[in-house]
């Protein structure tokens, strides 16, 4: 398959830039990121790459920060090979350990997940992901209905399995993460994760205890009311992908009209995962 390589250089950009720019990317069809000295580099198949649209992402970042890009046609990459050379295990809160395939088991943690994350986003890696690992730890899910939306790897759905949850319902709209959910629940051993392809409208109309979306703001606010339909009184939600200010007030006015209340929040760097119950 051939791919399009989006090369962009900074003279000066925050990092929560850098991560805004890189998911508004992924939303386009570029579905691969490497950090490079000056910048990064984006990857998305050629059949998915639309030049005008692309030029129309970055007119909105004009005045924010410096530029340049380049664009040119490669061939398909060994993906799995590039993720060993940059995948390294992770651990959190002292209770889970993250690795790939071709990393070492540790038994001594209480949850050890195995990811081979290929395309698909979610290794733990990323702050978002991180938080919502560490209040998956807090939270009792054992005999419990949890939906994650927007999984990726299915790493949160896994974890929720590894704690004794009764049934799982993984969801998220690219074929990567869907055949992703697949494998990497088969590779934990975990028979009762059901995996589907969509977004919102793929949602069973089932009750759930907890759901967790870690997403971005807009999709959230988009989907907080088919959340609230299908969350059960007293359930839970976890959100993350997305920042403080001024997301956090406007999720927080999304799900009042639902009876869904604000909790807490968590904050590494300039992302946010925040907690609320109904």
């Amino acid at each position: 398959m051939q791919y399009i390589q989006v090369t962009f250089s900074f003279t000066a950009i925050e990092e929560y830039q850098q991560d805004l720019l890189i998911a508004d990317l992924a939303d386009i069809g570029f579905n691969t990121f490497e950090d490079t000295a000056n910048g990064f580099i984006a990857f998305a198949a050629a059949g998915t790459y639309d030049e005008d649209q692309l030029k129309s992402l970055l007119e909105q970042y004009e005045g924010q920060f410096q530029y340049t890009y380049t664009v040119a046609e490669i061939a398909g990459k060994n993906w799995n090979e590039e993720w060993e050379k940059n995948f390294e295990p992770l651990i959190i809160a002292d209770q889970c350990y993250v690795r790939a395939t071709f990393h070492q088991s540790q038994p001594q943690y209480k949850y050890e997940i195995v990811i081979d994350p290929k395309m698909a986003f979610g290794t733990g890696h990323h702050q978002t992901t991180t938080m919502m690992i560490q209040y998956l730890l807090d939270a009792d899910v054992a005999d419990k209905t949890v939906l994650d939306m927007g999984c990726g790897t299915a790493i949160l759905a896994i974890l929720a399995a590894k704690k004794g949850a009764a049934r799982l319902v993984a969801i998220d709209n690219d074929e990567v993460c869907y055949q992703s959910t697949i494998e990497n629940a088969a590779l934990n051993n975990i028979r009762n994760i059901e995996a589907l392809c969509g977004s919102k409208e793929a949602i069973p109309e089932i009750a759930f205890d907890v759901i967790l979306a870690n997403i971005n703001r807009n999709i959230l606010l988009d989907q907080i009311p088919s959340y609230a339909a299908i969350l059960k009184k007293q359930g839970n939600i976890f959100f993350s992908g997305f920042y403080e200010s001024p997301d956090l007030d406007m999720i927080k006015a999304a799900c009042e009209p639902f009876g869904i209340k604000y909790v807490d929040h968590k904050k590494i760097g300039d992302w946010v995962a925040a907690y609320f119950t109904k």
